[in-house]
């Protein structure tokens, strides 16, 4: 039978089989943790929920255009003497509908104004949201990479004490080779312990992000070409960043209603226009005095005309206020413009730079690798201590772990660049997502 197979011996085995898929099956990508990320992070569903509470108080100033109805009812009853009583009851169905009213059809123009601002204003949240996401996910690579090189130095300096301690013991070489290579290792144990603590505060760091409770994210493929992630032109972005970005756009709209409300505020001394029409039924069967029935059907349509004639300099200071506050968005805009050239210059920069330094690195951690291989020649052959070998070896995955992370920092750097000048999306992601296995 099938089930003789399942044997006590197999059991453990089976078990050890299905927790390594299990944690396989963990490992997530840039773009699901992003997914995760979007659904889960406190600060962006708080935009997102202001974004529809603007779109929807937008739509309140539609309510000006719509025809306004109200009904009034009232009922009366009385006794004229002990045995006849008597009601009075009336109904009046108003309506009115607004005819010319420029101070509402410029609000309208600022409530659509207001939606397009809300939805740069959740465009700069979800941008924000994959810069933190970003950083989290290269945060954890990092310090899994600086562990591993901890690691493996661990192993190398182990060796060189093995080796140290047998040269001692055949008298090839001195006590202080030993200690030499003791102090190191020693000291390499204390480096492990810390890049362990640092790559568990960082994984729990986007784990929180992210809303899961362990996340394993998918290392970046070794060798990855960065020509790809090389800045254009700088002009280019700077271009880009004046018109792009959700900051200028925001305040370039909050310059418009500015101006709108100036607007409304001149509009506040014309006339305004309404058509108003009543219906009135009353029905009497009697009063004190008599017992005579009476009913009445009325019918009034109409226009009802405001004109303001003085309101206490109300309006003139309110022109002033407003042409105050139109001073106060225009500034606030070319602050915003030059900010984002500024920001779009640094990112530029920075990812310039880091590109210089992954190709430093490079030639770096080969040369480091040379200077090992002939200090570990030089200290076979009598020429070189064991000192010089432990310093090549700490240079040697010094560099390595420098040179990882330089090379985040230039993925890194492009999403910065791409968000200085406005223009991240989501759909970025995909081009790093691409270089993960």
């Amino acid at each position: 039978m099938t089930h003789q197979f399942s044997t006590p011996r197999l059991r453990p085995l089976v078990l050890l089989m299905a927790l390594g898929l299990a944690g396989a099956a963990q490992a997530q990508s840039l773009v699901d943790l992003y997914a995760a990320a979007r659904d889960f992070d406190a600060t962006y569903q708080s935009a997102k929920a202001q974004n529809e509470a603007n779109i929807y108080k937008a739509d309140q100033a539609m309510v000006a255009f719509i025809p306004r109805v109200g009904v009034n009812a009232s009922w009366n009853a009385g006794l004229a003497t002990a045995d006849r009583g008597f009601n009075n009851n009336a109904v009046t169905l108003d309506a009115s509908q607004a005819l010319y009213r420029p101070a509402d059809d410029l609000t309208y123009a600022q409530s659509r104004k207001s939606v397009e601002q809300a939805a740069s204003a959740l465009q700069s949240a979800e941008q924000d949201l994959i810069m933190r996401l970003s950083q989290a996910y290269f945060d954890v690579l990092a310090s899994t990479d600086s562990l591993e090189f901890v690691k493996a130095q661990k192993v190398a300096v182990q060796e060189q004490l093995a080796a140290a301690k047998r040269n001692f013991e055949v008298g090839t070489s001195t006590i202080t080779d030993a200690r030499e290579a003791q102090a190191r290792f020693d000291l390499v144990l204390a480096q492990e312990i810390a890049a362990e603590n640092d790559l568990r505060v960082k994984t729990l760091a986007l784990a929180q992000l992210v809303g899961k409770t362990e996340v394993k994210p998918l290392p970046v493929a070794p060798g990855f070409s960065l020509s790809e992630f090389s800045p254009a032109d700088m002009n280019e972005w700077l271009t880009i960043g004046q018109t792009e970005h959700p900051s200028i756009r925001q305040l370039n709209l909050a310059l418009e209603v500015a101006r709108l409300e100036t607007q409304k505020a001149n509009v506040a001394s014309i006339p305004t226009v309404d058509l108003v029409a009543r219906y009135q039924t009353t029905t009497n069967n009697g009063t004190v005095a008599s017992s005579q029935f009476s009913g009445t059907n009325a019918y009034t349509v109409g226009f009802s005309v405001n004109m303001p004639l003085f309101a206490s300099y109300a309006i003139q200071t309110r022109v002033k206020e407003t042409l105050s506050l139109e001073d106060k968005a225009r500034s606030d805009l070319d602050a915003a413009q030059r900010n984002v050239a500024q920001s779009t210059r640094a990112a530029f920069m920075g990812v310039d730079s880091a590109l210089g330094q992954v190709r430093a690195y490079e030639a770096a951690a080969i040369s480091s690798q040379s200077a090992l291989d002939a200090n570990k020649l030089g200290y076979q052959v009598g020429v070189r201590i064991n000192i010089d070998v432990l310093n090549s070896q700490s240079q040697l995955y010094d560099t390595k772990a420098k040179l990882s992370k330089a090379r985040y920092d230039v993925l890194m750097g492009n999403l910065k660049l791409r968000q200085a000048s406005g223009i991240l999306k989501p759909a970025d992601l995909q081009a790093i997502n691409a270089l993960l296995r």
